[in-house]
């Protein structure tokens, strides 16, 4: 078997292949040899099959065999030896295409290799740690905005019309074409007037309404409604209206904290604080990364391969296209064109990406699979009732589990990063955090 080399250019490579006649008919026969013993034929005993015969029934298919597994066995040793790593799946071509049997076979190998990766020096790298304490403040803020969250209802003054965000207790039977339609009644339902819970212009027509009122609201049910046999069609409600209610904050007691699962307000404080503080380490530890990201891009510098830079560009341009025309949800569009902003960026993303990869390759950290379960196990709580399928998907889907991984990985060699990084920590307050925070979202636009 011979290799010849015939591209350098960077990181571009290209070899010839070649598999003379001869290497392809020892491998044949070799593969006839260790299939000898298990064949049965008419006519002979089994393992008696002459192995004349067993290549004239076989042959062509042990070729084929026997000629990916050269071509494999040359690009896997050509590999080892030159110590090249493909950037992406390697071209591979037959360039003979009149082959016969009894020729060489010729093969075209290309692909771009990845680049060699300098040394870092991240005990030089300096980042500051932001660090939010939580006080007391905080937490009745957020006590604060529960109450809201779980407000009540009390009864307004008898003769009060109901406005906008008042609750009506009411009996209701809707008919159309003058019958009542299953589903269309109910008793003492609690209605939020503008809340959006019915049909559009039902809420809008019981502002004003007064307690032991009756009112007729028409409406029409939307075109593509879930019950086609109602979609398109006009319907009327009698409602009988029982009770009307104003909204009301709700007090901020031991009975508020068992609302929210907690035992008493102590024990719902405790939690908010806890919450709160994980919430600022969380965006302490997003600035952190951002500015580690910063530095590395800063410090090291070199060649990558146009085909990642190329497919990543793409991959942005496509994902900004879809956040500008959010109407648009499937592929069913003008090609999108990539910008030097575009190929700024992916470049970037491209150089980080190769550069965390070989950290952590270095500091042979890996993803267990515990944490992939447990990725996975994430994934499949937006898929209520269909968590098996989707856990059965993605074990076939050798992508998906990349997607899955890619993160898990990077964040772990974010932290590796961090414990030899030279790190101060900063007391800053919480309005500071988040200032921060929205700097760091308006550079990424």
């Amino acid at each position: 078997m011979q290799v010849t080399e015939t591209l350098n250019d960077g990181l571009k490579r290209g070899y010839a292949i070649t598999v003379t006649a001869t290497e392809l008919e020892n491998k044949v026969q070799e593969k006839l040899v260790e299939a000898q013993p298990e064949v049965e034929m008419k006519g002979f005993r089994k393992g008696k099959v002459p192995l004349a015969l067993l290549k004239k029934q076989f042959g062509q298919r042990l070729i084929g065999e026997a000629m990916q597994e050269a071509v494999d066995g040359a690009m896997n040793k050509h590999f080892e030896e030159s110590g090249d790593r493909p950037a992406m799946q390697p071209d591979v071509k037959m360039t003979n295409d009149d082959w016969k049997e009894g020729d060489d076979v010729q093969v075209e190998l290309s692909y771009e290799a990845l680049p060699e990766i300098p040394e870092v020096d991240l005990a030089s790298i300096q980042l500051e740690k932001p660090v939010v304490k939580v006080d007391e403040a905080s937490v009745d803020e957020a006590l604060e905005n529960l109450a809201e969250n779980a407000q009540d209802f009390e009864p307004r003054d008898e003769g009060d019309a109901a406005v906008d965000g008042d609750q009506v207790v009411m009996d209701f039977v809707g008919k159309v074409d003058g019958e009542a339609f299953e589903g269309g009644s109910a008793e003492d339902f609690p209605l939020v007037l503008g809340s959006g819970s019915f049909i559009p212009g039902f809420e809008e027509q019981l502002v004003g309404v007064k307690a032991t009122e009756e009112k007729d609201v028409t409406v029409n049910f939307p075109d593509e409604y879930q019950a086609e046999h109602l979609a398109g069609k006009e319907a009327v409600f009698s409602c009988s209206i029982k009770e009307v209610r104003r909204p009301v904050t709700a007090t901020i007691n031991d009975d508020l904290a068992k609302k929210f699962g907690a035992e008493d307000l102590a024990t719902l404080r405790t939690q908010i604080s806890e919450r709160l503080q994980e919430e600022y380490a969380d965006a302490s530890r997003a600035l952190m990364k951002r500015a580690l990201l910063d530095a590395l891009d800063e410090k090291v510098s070199f060649e990558l391969p146009p085909s990642l830079v190329e497919t990543e560009a793409g991959q942005i341009a496509h994902q900004l296209w879809h956040e500008e025309n959010p109407d648009v949800q499937g592929h069913d569009h003008p090609e999108i064109e990539t910008t030097d902003e575009h190929k700024k960026l992916a470049e970037r993303r491209v150089r980080l990406g190769l550069l965390l990869a070989e950290l952590g390759q270095k500091a042979e950290i890996e993803v267990s699979d515990s944490e992939m379960t447990q990725a996975v196990m994430n994934q499949a709580r937006q898929y209520p009732g269909q968590e098996r399928e989707f856990f059965e998907f993605i074990q076939k889907n050798q992508q998906m589990q990349q997607q899955l991984r890619a993160p898990i990985f990077e964040d772990k060699v974010v932290t590796y990063v961090f414990e030899l990084a030279d790190v101060s920590e900063t007391e800053i307050s919480k309005d500071d955090l988040q200032k921060k925070l929205e700097e760091m979202d308006e550079k990424d636009v």
